[in-house]
């Protein structure tokens, strides 16, 4: 798998007040699915596609995403810790190699204030940007092809699923307007699942009332410069209390996102091999 340099940029910043079950206890990017963090099922879609450095827009109670990653090297490995000293041995090794950069972008700043406050961590020429709500089983490989073939400064993923979200006006794959509120069924809106050029930044300002889809991809729709990937397989927000059930049941059936593989962990196979030896007879 080709490894990419380019940072992938997720909005996890929200206070997430229709999923108020819980939301009122932790950010929605830090929702469980199948034990794991949204966030986490996000990261390993990028991963899988060869995308190893994230930029985390931080707000609603980001001290818990923070210590979430802080601890992240010991996540689902057992450990031995000396207390007098310190020492911690890990017994197994966790194989995300991943470069996370945490940024604090505001508790009430919207979507576009948001980019444009991590915009001095962007080292490269292209990024990617997506929110820290929804799944896909995109091709991040070619989505990259598709954005680098057309030349644009930006490119969404454009998804049709039968919802109560609005659409997109395109012609020859080119977005013409951008309709986020509009209602047709019929349409395709708007998935996430971005990539800029760097030339994207003069959209955007620091203000915290800026929301990206309202005048920046706007404004970038109206230069002739957005175009639409069209993505017709599976993609699904995490709004409602409703839509995290879905997630959860996808996940215990066969998770379309997951295009990764888990490797067995040594303490999962010894307890395996354990769970089915017969049991020894008590002693006399």
């Amino acid at each position: 798998m080709k490894k990419y340099n380019y940072p992938v940029v997720i909005l996890a910043g929200g206070l997430g007040t229709r999923l108020r079950e819980e939301t009122e206890f932790r950010p929605k990017p830090m929702v469980p699915i199948g034990g794991k963090p949204i966030l986490w099922h996000i990261m390993k879609l990028y991963a899988h596609y060869g995308f190893h450095r994230f930029i985390v827009c931080l707000g609603y109670k980001s001290e818990l995403i923070k210590n979430y990653f802080l601890n992240y090297r010991l996540e689902g490995i057992d450990v031995t810790i000396q207390t007098k000293t310190g020492k911690i041995t890990e017994h197994e090794k966790n194989n995300d190699d991943w470069e996370i950069t945490l940024v604090d972008t505001g508790l009430h700043c919207m979507t576009g204030g948001r980019v444009a406050r991590v915009a001095r961590y962007i080292d490269t020429d292209r990024f990617l940007l997506t929110y820290g709500d929804g799944l896909s089983s995109v091709n991040i490989e070619q989505l990259i092809q598709f954005h680098k073939s057309h030349g644009k400064i930006a490119t969404l993923t454009g998804v049709n699923p039968p919802s109560r979200f609005g659409n997109l006006e395109i012609q020859k794959n080119q977005v013409t307007s951008f309709l986020e509120k509009q209602t047709n069924q019929n349409g395709w809106i708007n998935g996430g699942f971005f990539v800029f050029e760097k030339e994207f930044f003069k959209y955007l300002s620091p203000n915290p009332s800026l929301v990206l889809e309202q005048a920046p991809l706007c404004e970038v729709a109206k230069d002739d410069q957005l175009m639409i990937y069209k993505h017709d397989g599976f993609w699904q927000c995490m709004d409602t209390q409703r839509e995290h059930e879905k997630l959860e049941a996808l996940w215990k059936q066969d998770a379309p996102w997951k295009v990764w593989q888990e490797e067995k962990k040594i303490y999962e196979k010894h307890f395996c091999d354990r769970r089915h030896r017969p049991a020894r007879p008590l002693a006399h």
